[in-house]
């Protein structure tokens, strides 16, 4: 956990292995590696970190790869697009749920199951936190208020990115 991260508009986190305009994961750069980079911030509510500690899984903040943690804020009901206003000069522009990898069940065992499952349909459901890209940079700190802003218009609801 660190007190203080720094946002590079259209790029993320500084010195964070997902900063860039285009795409950083590994497995979507074999993909295509001029698409956009929609993983800049991964961001995860502290409500699940809180859920999975007393279903035994003691995580950190951090630990599951997130840049920013939130309390208070629904982040897997946000639409798509819905702007987080974080201090003074931080906007980060919500792009879709994180898909979580198998690395987190190398991490914790069993912890993969914890983080996905599915619904009677047989839908996923994603809860490892959502994803952001920069829209204005800056410093975000602990305890820093974070406003939501929602957008305009009809309201997508958020997918994997």
């Amino acid at each position: 956990m660190v007190d203080e991260v720094r946002l590079i508009a259209g790029q993320g986190v500084e010195d964070d292995a997902h900063l860039g305009e285009k795409v950083q994961h590994l497995s979507r750069v074999r993909v295509d590696p001029d698409q956009p980079n929609l993983r800049q911030v991964h961001l995860i509510g502290e409500e699940l970190l809180d859920e999975l500690a007393l279903e035994g899984f003691a995580l950190s903040p951090g630990q599951l790869g997130e840049n920013v943690t939130t309390r208070g804020i629904d982040l897997l009901a946000l639409p798509q697009r819905s702007v987080l206003k974080i201090g003074d000069s931080v906007e980060l522009e919500v792009t879709g749920l994180r898909n979580p990898c198998a690395q987190i069940e190398a991490f914790r065992p069993g912890l993969l199951a914890r983080v996905v499952s599915k619904d009677s349909g047989g839908n996923l459901i994603r809860r490892a936190g959502i994803m952001a890209v920069v829209r204005s940079g800056g410093q975000a700190r602990a305890g820093d208020e974070i406003k939501v802003v929602l957008p305009a218009g009809a309201h997508l609801p958020l997918e994997r990115v």
